[in-house]
């Protein structure tokens, strides 16, 4: 009997669909204030902008992997941040930000283990954690959250079967959208215990609030990788530069893989990234500017009706959708768009289980910001 292979059906890029929202927000006297994508809007050290220009590197082609002073910059990192003692070598690759290794992770696992095809994620999420599999032709198995908690992985949740088939188990802590906080060493003993490779995304770990900066590299770096970006850390989203670390023999197979599909981060970009890397003062700078919006945005949001708590960690308000004025997270965000010109991200776009929430980015500067606290104010 011959298969029937169904063809693939590219789902609409997520954030185009607030795009009808932006037109309500922007009609408003001011402007919109945007804070549905978690776009820096503040500017990087202009040291790192600097190495942009000087490197000299644009006339050849960069190294795939990562430059040494790129890589040397990122282990030096990892062990200064999360105290870590020397990270071995082999153990660090650099890749074109985050989201394009996030995507394509379970094709090239899936090159290792074709009689594997399941990815496990978080229920509430980054989208392409799902988008990854669904483009190498996986199952995407959503894992709640531990019970009572915003962040982490119900491991016991997750079903024996899919425990057989699983390529990978993404974690993300701090959480994009919710800021919660995971137990990344027991997610790693998890996957270790089950031959599973778990891929931690720790692309917020700069901004943890509660308690010192987290990594899975702390249990080890057997069966694990860590994936981390500049995007957030040090404002250069534009630039693309990040990197994954852990189990040696793992890096070793993905960063041979990407070198011959050709992805390379541009010379510039990573001498640039060397620099950020180096630099903590800026960082502890953008600390203190996400902490103010936070808790400035956070106080509007619950005088204006819309109680909210800080997150552990991350530069999101994952707030709830009160249900006797909004039917859920659309109406919500309609309704903040056309009152407080504010443009925010239905909690659905993040997983079905986030459907009664809305996600704000304090990404924007305090002056817009206090435009918003007006206009909510003027409304009543």
């Amino acid at each position: 009997m011959t298969s029937v292979r169904v063809p693939f059906h590219l789902p609409p890029y997520p954030y185009d669909r607030v795009a009808a929202l932006g037109q309500l927000a922007a009609a408003l006297p001011g402007g919109m204030v945007d804070c549905s994508v978690g776009t820096p809007c503040d500017p990087p050290p202009p040291a790192v902008v600097e190495a942009l220009s000087t490197s000299g590197s644009e006339r050849g082609y960069p190294a795939s992997a990562g430059s040494p002073a790129l890589i040397g910059a990122a282990s030096a990192w990892l062990e200064r941040r999360f105290g870590l003692g020397p990270v071995p070598d082999g153990s660090v690759a650099a890749c074109v930000g985050t989201k394009e290794l996030v995507a394509s992770v379970p094709h090239v696992l899936r090159l290792r283990q074709p009689d594997r095809d399941t990815v496990l994620y978080p229920a509430v999420s980054y989208p392409t954690y799902a988008m990854g599999a669904a483009l190498a032709g996986c199952r995407a198995v959503p894992v709640p959250p531990l019970p009572g908690h915003a962040g982490g992985l119900d491991l016991e949740a997750i079903k024996p079967p899919d425990t057989a088939r699983a390529l990978v188990l993404w974690s993300n802590s701090p959480s994009n959208p919710t800021g919660g906080l995971g137990d990344l060493g027991a997610e790693a003993d998890w996957g270790r215990a089950r031959g599973i490779p778990v891929f931690s995304d720790e692309c917020y770990a700069e901004f943890t609030w509660e308690g010192p900066a987290r990594s899975v590299l702390q249990s080890g770096f057997d069966g694990v990788m860590a994936v981390h970006s500049l995007s957030k850390r040090s404002n250069l989203a534009g630039v693309r530069v990040g990197f994954f670390a852990g189990d040696a023999d793992l890096v070793t197979f993905l960063r041979s893989v990407r070198q011959h599909a050709g992805l390379m981060v541009p010379g510039p970009a990573q001498a640039a990234g060397a620099v950020a890397l180096a630099d903590d003062e800026h960082v502890q700078a953008q600390r203190e500017r996400y902490r103010e919006r936070l808790v400035f945005l956070a106080g509007v949001l619950t005088k204006a009706g819309c109680p909210v708590e800080l997150p552990e960690g991350g530069f999101y308000l994952w707030v709830p959708v009160p249900t006797a004025r909004w039917a859920d997270g659309w109406s919500m965000a309609e309704d903040l768009a056309r009152r407080a010109g504010l443009l925010v991200s239905p909690g659905d776009l993040y997983g079905a289980a986030g459907a009664g929430y809305v996600r704000v980015a304090v990404v924007q500067p305090m002056d817009r910001l206090e435009l918003v606290a007006e206009r909510l104010e003027g409304a009543g």
